[in-house]
């Protein structure tokens, strides 16, 4: 047997108690790793879920228009002050060819089409702005909220119309009752409220109204179009890069979870060099 180990079973047959302490103490500090590791994880778990819960792994829109300096032909001067052009609501151009490439991309689990904008919503004297959300039943795969539907069902087929808690709360809605949509262009619809939802966000709860995907075209005059591609994939951490691939294969923009969730990610990060 090798000197330092001789010497190493003589001191733990000689000095039991002070070994067996050494052990106990080696154990619970293991232990505590552990358990410290574990509870990390699973904070960082639960972040997560809680940020995607509520939103697509990357979203792809038109990119916006680009205000580029003008040439004075007469003094051959370019102009100084630029004012930035105005960004409305656009649809996405060839949207469909888009949304089957995206559907064909290795990597991506779902891809569905939606029409966002803003709104009023009234019901009698009472009104609030909302954001409209036109869907069509493959964002299920994107967005479930079938879980999350505390009143009725998520039913957008027709005339109808899913809300959230607090918009609900603060017009008096429940379901079955009217509620009537208004865009700031003057566009207007009175839909049925088949079903309230509760996202565990209380300013999304307040503000998102879903809708038919065609309902939502007609109201925000977006006749046959879509706003955006919302996208889910398989690698959530990796979701940037594949951003990055989607936006060069479409030529749209697109923002993933993680561009738009930075912060979150910043201390993630931080929390794992602490651990």
């Amino acid at each position: 047997m090798p000197f330092t180990w001789t010497v190493a079973v003589r001191f733990l047959r000689e000095g039991r108690a002070q070994t067996l302490l050494i052990l106990a103490g080696l154990a619970t500090g293991v232990g505590v790793i552990v358990f410290l590791s574990a509870l990390i994880t699973g904070l960082q778990e639960s972040l997560v879920d809680r940020t995607l819960g509520t939103q697509a792994h990357i979203v792809l829109r038109q990119p916006e228009d680009v205000a580029r300096p003008q040439l004075d032909r007469g003094a051959g001067l370019v102009l100084d002050r630029i004012q930035r052009p105005e960004q409305r609501l656009r649809s996405i151009l060839a949207w469909p060819q888009s949304l089957a490439l995206l559907r064909a991309t290795q990597g991506v689990t779902a891809a569905s089409p939606t029409v966002a904008g803003a709104a009023f919503a009234f019901k009698g004297a009472a009104n609030r702005s909302v954001a409209l959300r036109g869907v069509d039943p493959s964002y299920r795969a994107i967005l479930d909220l079938a879980p999350r539907i505390t009143e009725g069902a998520f039913d957008v087929a027709g005339t109808n119309a899913v809300v959230g808690t607090e918009l609900a709360h603060e017009l008096g809605l429940t379901t079955g009752d009217k509620v009537r949509l208004q865009t700031p262009a003057g566009q207007n619809q009175v839909f049925t409220v088949t079903g309230i939802f509760d996202v565990g966000n209380k300013d999304l709860n307040l503000r998102w109204v879903f809708l038919s995907l065609r309902n939502a075209q007609t109201l925000l005059d977006l006749a046959g179009g879509v706003s955006t591609l919302e996208v889910k994939v398989d690698r959530l951490f990796e979701a940037e890069a594949m951003a990055q691939r989607l936006a060069a294969r479409t030529g749209l923009q697109a923002d993933s979870w993680m561009k738009l969730n930075a912060q979150l990610l910043v201390g993630l990060r931080s929390q794992n060099s602490s651990s």
